[in-house]
């Protein structure tokens, strides 16, 4: 869109729309990591696991907030 030299309000509401469509796919993988891995992990009892599992959510959670 840049190349074709459109009108920036219709690209910066594209890259809006690409933010949006990428935060829909995080939250499902999210989703999908929680009720697969975390799930088992807490229900493994295995401490360690459980324990890097957290800390894994906590990481990625820090990463998007910051």
């Amino acid at each position: 869109m840049v190349d074709e030299d459109r009108y920036c309000i219709d690209i910066v509401t594209q890259i809006a729309a690409v933010r949006a469509a990428l935060k829909r796919v995080e939250l499902e993988v999210m989703r999908d990591h929680v009720g697969h891995c975390v799930r088992h992990a807490m229900t493994s009892g295995s401490a360690q696991d459980q324990e890097q599992k957290i800390d894994e959510l906590i990481d990625v959670l820090a990463r998007r907030d910051g």
